[in-house]
């Protein structure tokens, strides 16, 4: 048996007969025993084991909104010597000396990409558009530290010079480091905070982004500098490294740069996008600008940063880069480079109280010198003590780009395994601790009281209103809760999916065809007037999800030049030109959980007077049957995220729009096509009519009325949309006994030829509404038009009878009302419209 397993595990052929064994573990060889020749087995149980350690860390930090660098550097901590390196031969078999430097090698290359893409987040924009506030809290937020931690540097020199593994170096280059060590701050880390904390738009995130660009910008010239003098044999030596990375800074901005942006407009990428060639040769310039600063003594990440510093910020083509290549870098490559820094950590060399006790002053110096620095700097420039404390705090974070600072110092040998491990705790601490320091000290009740002061609206000490002087005619009054006589102010939520139904409905709201505007010119400037008191102006907010890509953080710093581009912004925006509509728009950035807070926020920041909110579509085959069952899964999932929340708002008025499904009628072949062409419009004769119908762009309202405020509201709603020559209404109250009194009131009042009253005496609601539902947006006879059903959204059990013949599940009966469920369960093909009115109602 012996014999036989020798002879399979036989590396090299007997005398020239025998193929080396190709079987693997079929032939009994052990996967996790490390063979240079063919390392990637290795590797891939190494790559598997981090990444999976570090997704099941981060899930419970991200609760506490921590970036994810914490999880993948404690994942190192774990799997290095401080935890699992303890148990007996599990350094040996899973991080085995030998294969340490292919892991190095790919997280190295990792490291460099990502510094590519960290230059191409940086934008020097921010400093200049806030030099002065922005630079006086860089300097003194990296002065104060850059100094303590010079002090600091001599006590490290002398006390762990013995350790093993460092250079014989002089004062000046280690205390150049420590310096740099202490005053970096983690600008990646620093932008993705301030948008979870929704900082961004204030005065303390537009402050910290800028000073934080400066610091970044300058800790990384001296970092470069530290390195030079490290690698260089002499003094003359280390300036001349330093001369050639300015000239070749010179060269990337002057000759490089145009020639690349003249190719990508040649392309057509920076509209378009990058091509994959352009991808390859963007990538091929970072790679030789990476060689470069290498082999002329400064580390290679700096060749990847300036590259990403020169790219085209034009059109968000640095965002379109960056979404290329995040998730490959974010997945793999940056795990491996940060757990490796939790392997290097030793927590067991932290031994004496001399160790434990450089380790709270290292702490302490870091994290007080950037605390005091940054506060008094942002005092002295007219903010707030809290603002200015937020502000320190927030430039205290170390993050990512501390952990890169101390992986190149223990590759150059400057620091010991042991000062490497204070420092990496250090990190830690301070990065852990910015977000629930950063939010006790600026909570959002302090925020809306601080802009409330500034803009002269209370007493700061008592918190009560001031009174004011200006003519309140002067300015226009937001709509009071409760007190809606007409919409004059709408906010949209803008989704892609809903589009087409979104702007046929808002284009309802548009400059009415009214008599006045087609009447004696003597009439015209009263017409004129009446035209203008009636206007609707209508404001779409688009949000996006905020993901952990570097992508999604770089869209909410560049937001303003993002809303000029954003394509469904563009499109509502165009809808307002083409009807006669004020429209304006918005991209907003932030966690999915928070879209329904950042509705209601807009609303009342623009005393919006309707709510409008699409509600996902259903592409089903079949008949009403398949619309029910797909209605009632996709639109509960939808329920809690947005639509839930705002349910719970009292002082919103409130639009559910729900589009007519898209369905495939039953009976219908859809032909099995393969994919034989590589062009897709060889079928178009399949797929377009040969004849198309003219459509018809009159609209037809049906309003089933059973009483209460929201019907009222709906009426309101429905009687406004008439106000135009092409819509016509139809509106029933549906009764067991007298019609309603509001609604024979308003019914008696109008004046108009295009709204139809009736009153239905019934003992079943449901039913009588859903059969003249039918027979209303489904006319035999008349020319196609376009219908939609408005409907109250709270109607209680007492003002409608009977009971739904189609089962609605919970969710979905909650969000969009019991006859607005009943009637898209029902498998009626109209677009509806569930209102719900304000129910704080004040004087």
């Amino acid at each position: 048996m012996s014999a036989t397993t020798s002879s399979a595990a036989a590396a090299t052929p007997s005398g020239g007969n025998r193929a080396p064994s190709q079987g693997g573990v079929i032939e009994g060889a052990n996967p996790s025993h490390y063979n240079p020749k063919d390392p990637i087995t290795m590797f891939i149980i190494q790559a598997g084991l981090i990444i999976i350690v570090c997704h099941i860390l981060h899930w419970p930090l991200k609760k506490i909104r921590q970036p994810r660098v914490i999880a993948e550097v404690i994942g190192g901590i774990i799997l290095g010597p401080s935890v699992m390196g303890r148990i007996p031969g599990f350094r040996a078999a899973i991080f085995p000396a030998e294969s340490i430097p292919n892991l190095t090698l790919v997280a190295n290359l990792g490291l460099v990409l990502y510094l590519f893409l960290i230059g191409l987040e940086t934008d020097v924009r921010f400093l200049v558009s806030n030099w002065r506030v922005a630079t006086s809290v860089a300097f003194a937020g990296m002065a104060l530290p850059f100094g303590l931690g010079c002090a600091l540097a001599w006590g490290l020199y002398h006390q762990f010079a013995g350790d093993e593994g460092i250079l014989s170096i002089g004062f000046s280059v280690y205390m150049l480091f420590i310096g740099v060590a202490i005053a970096i701050t983690a600008f990646p880390v620093l932008c993705r905070i301030l948008t979870e904390l929704k900082l961004l738009d204030t005065s303390v995130g537009v402050i910290t982004l800028s000073a934080g660009v400066a610091n970044d910008v300058v800790g990384w010239i001296l970092l470069a500098l530290c390195v030079a003098l490290v690698n260089a044999g002499s003094g003359l030596t280390a300036l001349w490294i330093l001369m050639a990375c300015l000239g070749y800074m010179l060269f990337l901005l002057y000759i490089v740069k145009p020639a690349l942006v003249w190719l990508l407009r040649r392309t057509g990428s920076i509209e378009n996008g990058p091509s994959q060639t352009m991808v390859s040769v963007i990538l091929l310039i970072a790679l030789a600008s990476a060689f470069f600063t290498g082999i002329i003594g400064v580390h290679a990440i700096f060749g990847g940063f300036m590259v990403g510093l020169i790219l085209p910020r034009e059109g968000g083509f640095n965002i379109k880069v960056t979404e290329k290549l995040e998730d490959l870098i974010g997945a793999i490559f940056l795990p491996l480079y940060f757990t490796l820094s939790g392997l290097n950590t030793n927590l067991g060399l932290l031994n004496s109280g001399i160790a434990w006790g450089y380790v709270v002053a290292v702490t302490l110096v870091a994290f007080f010198s950037k605390l005091f620095g940054a506060t008094v700097a942002a005092r002295l420039n007219g903010l707030v003590w809290r603002e200015s404390f937020a502000i320190g705090v927030l430039m205290s974070c170390k993050g990512l780009v501390e952990l890169i600072v101390l992986n190149i110092g223990l590759q150059a040998r400057i620091l010991s395994t042991r000062t490497f491990t204070i420092f990496v705790v250090m990190a830690l601490i301070t990065t852990f601790s910015t977000t629930p320091l950063a939010t006790l000290l600026y909570p959002p009740w302090y925020q809306e009281k601080l802009k409330a002061w500034r803009r002269g609206e209370i007493d700061w000490d008592t918190g009560e209103a001031l009174p004011t002087s200006s003519n309140p005619d002067d300015e226009p009054k937001p709509s009071k809760p409760g007190a809606t006589d007409r919409v004059r102010q709408l906010l949209v939520y803008l989704t892609l999916d809903n589009m087409p139904s979104i702007l046929d409905l808002v284009s309802l709201f548009g400059n009415p065809s009214s008599a006045a505007s087609q009447s004696h010119p003597a009439d015209r400037k009263e017409g004129s007037k009446q035209a203008s008191e009636r206007a609707v102006r209508a404001h779409g907010l688009r949000l996006l999800q905020l993901t952990d890509r570097d992508s999604s953080v770089m869209t909410v710093s560049q937001v303003d030049e993002y809303n000029q581009l954003d394509p469904v912004v563009n499109i509502f925006r165009t809808l307002g030109q083409l009807h006669k509509i004020a429209i304006s728009g918005e991209v907003a950035v932030m966690p999915e959980p928070r879209f329904a807070e950042a509705l209601v926020s807009k609303s009342t920041a623009i005393s919006s007077d309707l709510i409008l909110i699409p509600w996902d579509k259903s592409h089903v085959p079949g008949g009403a049957q398949s619309v029910s069952e797909a209605f009632n899964s996709k639109l509960a999932a939808s329920f809690s995220t947005i639509v839930k929340p705002l349910l719970q708002m009292p002082d919103h008025n409130l639009a559910i729009f729900f589009p007519k499904p898209i369905t495939t009628p039953a009976g219908t072949h859809t032909p099995n096509r393969r994919l034989t062409r590589t062009y897709s419009f060889s079928d178009v004769k399949n797929d377009i009519p040969t004849t198309v119908p003219v459509t018809n762009l009159s609209h037809h309202v049906f309003l089933p009325y059973f009483g209460g405020a929201d019907d009222q509201l709906a009426l309101i709603v429905v009687l406004q949309l008439c106000e135009r020559t092409d819509v016509t209404a139809t509106v029933v109250c549906f009764t067991t006994g007298e019609a309603d009194a509001s609604f024979t009131a308003t019914s008696s009042a109008y004046r108009g030829d295009n709204v139809k009253f009736e009153t239905v005496v019934t003992e079943d609601g449901y039913e009588a509404a859903l059969e003249r539902a039918s027979t209303e947006t489904q006319p035999e006879g008349e020319a196609p038009s376009r219908h939609l059903v408005v409907v109250g959204r709270r109607v209680g059990a007492d003002a409608v009878h009977g009971k739904p013949s189609y089962r609605v599940v919970d969710e979905v009966r909650d969000g969009l009302g019991a006859v607005a469920a009943h009637f898209v369960a029902s498998g009626l093909r109209v677009d509806v419209l569930a209102i719900q009115a304000r129910t704080n109602v004040s004087a």
